[in-house]
């Protein structure tokens, strides 16, 4: 049973906004831009945006590919998190910093939504934080399959931001909004 988080003080999770990872994500510019707003949002109200960046043997560890898109980077002294699973979670010290915040609830962006956002989005409802996923602020790429069904990226897109409507957990809420009606100061 997941323990549920006591209070009301919000962090914004930027996960994977890595050069390579959103070089072929669909609406990458758009998205980009909504989590700049976000983060822009966050920062004015005083909330922490954590920055998280994933490493694998294809997307390798401070490679031009690694690194964060140009239009989004850390302020001085925000955190920054590295893993190597989908979850933003799994073997980091997310829960840690997460801990010496007192945070309790997660705001999510990034990509890519059905590996690393949705891994995470669970993780945090998991772990029993309240989550609010930013509807146009999280993207990915259209998969193909190996039979040649393709599967389009704003259809994985759209079925996230369902999930997170509807799906339920007992002591938390989570949510889907747009970044134009996230309001920070009333997340804190």
């Amino acid at each position: 049973m997941a323990i549920i988080r006591e209070g009301n003080k919000a962090v914004l999770l930027v996960v994977d906004t890595q050069v390579g990872v959103m070089r072929n994500t669909w609406d990458s510019r758009r998205i980009i831009k909504n989590i700049d707003v976000a983060v822009k949002k966050a920062r004015k109200a005083g909330v922490p945006v954590i920055w998280v960046q994933h490493s694998d043997d294809e997307l390798v560890y401070n490679s031009s590919d690694w690194k964060l898109v140009p239009e989004l980077s850390p302020a001085e002294g925000e955190i920054q998190i590295h893993k190597h699973f989908n979850s933003s979670f799994e073997h980091t010290p997310l829960e840690d910093v997460l801990a010496r915040l007192g945070a309790t609830h997660i705001v999510l962006a990034g990509a890519a939504t059905n590996w690393c956002i949705r891994a995470t989005a669970y993780g945090a409802l998991d772990r029993g934080y309240d989550l609010t996923l930013i509807k146009d602020a999280h993207t990915t790429e259209t998969l193909e399959l190996e039979n040649g069904v393709k599967i389009e990226a704003i259809d994985v897109i759209r079925d996230l931001n369902i999930v997170m409507t509807w799906v339920s957990y007992p002591g938390r809420t989570n949510k889907a909004v747009s970044v134009g009606d996230i309001d920070f100061a009333l997340l804190c």
